[in-house]
């Protein structure tokens, strides 16, 4: 039997949805009957080449809600019709020395969700049972699906900004509006920065509680303990290294950035870091998918039917989404 599935044929072709095979589970594998699956800047960053090795042609999409329709041989922890969510990690070794000290987003023979194997952009996916995860009852299908990646990937962000009273986040998308929810239950203060004229940005920044927030080319009110770079914009990081004071860190969110120019070590001296965040763990997915009701965090999306993947993309790369994107099949 076929299924229809949105595919890019190779880096910088369009997406085009076809008719394909419906795919078949292997060992360890259950098959989702796609229920949801949200739109990510990952995606943006597969369809232009700006991530080299990739499977082609490819199925995007990793940010994954179904129902268990066929179970695989040996396929374990799952049953028929159970909600389930796949993020980006798809599979790791579970032998290297990072998968040994819980690092397993580091390892090396790791796969990845529509990006080396097919993703959610499609009626039906594959996925490693190992590397799924439950689904909530508290959260419908298309909420879900943003936290799987936008959401997890922001909570990791905010592990590694620690105990951080202001906060400053560059960048105001699907991530930070789920982060910032996470920050503000914790009690930290949060400052948003945008694009230079972004005014409903800053607007919808200070509805999610925002105690700031203005354009990413000016200083904050005050100094910063911590920043986070969600933007793929690299000139962002020596201006949030001007916000954050002595001591603090700045963490790069993204998969993929422009070019980080040349800054004046004073800038970084004062035991201030720079550090990048890397793929998630299923840890992250699991603690985060659990915190979520009960803080609540609440989902902004807009919905795409499959056919409009294409749309929801240009709107993403216009910066025209408050919030994100979720293709329903």
């Amino acid at each position: 039997m076929n299924m229809r599935a949105l595919r890019i044929a190779r880096a910088g072709a369009p997406l085009a949805l076809e008719e394909v095979p419906r795919p078949e589970p292997g060992p360890g594998e259950l098959r989702l009957h796609v229920t949801a699956c949200g739109v990510c800047r990952t995606d943006l960053h597969l369809l232009d080449g700006e991530l080299p090795g990739a499977v082609e042609p490819i199925t995007p999409g990793h940010q994954i809600v179904g129902r268990v329709d066929r179970l695989g041989p040996g396929a374990s922890g799952f049953a028929l019709g159970d909600r389930v969510g796949v993020p980006w990690l798809g599979s790791a070794c579970g032998a290297c020395r990072f998968c040994a000290s819980a690092r397993e987003n580091l390892c090396a023979a790791a796969v990845f969700t529509g990006f080396l194997r097919d993703g959610g952009y499609a009626e039906y996916a594959v996925a490693d049972a190992r590397f799924c995860v439950p689904i909530p009852d508290a959260l419908d299908d298309v909420a879900a699906a943003p936290l799987l990646c936008a959401g997890a990937i922001g909570f990791r962000c905010l592990r590694w900004a620690g105990d951080a009273v202001t906060l400053g986040f560059y960048g105001f998308g699907a991530a930070a509006h789920l982060a910032i929810q996470v920050a503000r239950h914790r009690g930290q203060r949060v400052f948003a920065f945008t694009r230079p004229g972004d005014l409903d940005a800053q607007r919808f920044a200070r509805e999610l509680g925002a105690e700031w927030a203005g354009p990413s080319d000016i200083a904050p009110p005050e100094p910063l303990d911590a920043a986070i770079v969600f933007a793929p914009v690299g000139a962002l990081v020596p201006a949030a290294l001007r916000a954050v004071d002595k001591g603090g860190a700045v963490i790069c969110g993204g998969i993929h950035m422009s070019d980080v120019p040349s800054f004046p070590y004073r800038i970084l001296w004062g035991e201030r870091s720079v550090r990048s965040v890397a793929n998630l763990t299923r840890a992250d997915a699991r603690e985060f998918l659990a915190l979520a009701p009960q803080i609540p965090v609440r989902t902004r999306t807009e919905v795409f039917a499959l056919g409009d993947g294409a749309r929801a993309l240009a709107r993403l790369r216009a910066g025209e989404l408050r919030g994100s994107a979720v293709l329903v099949p």
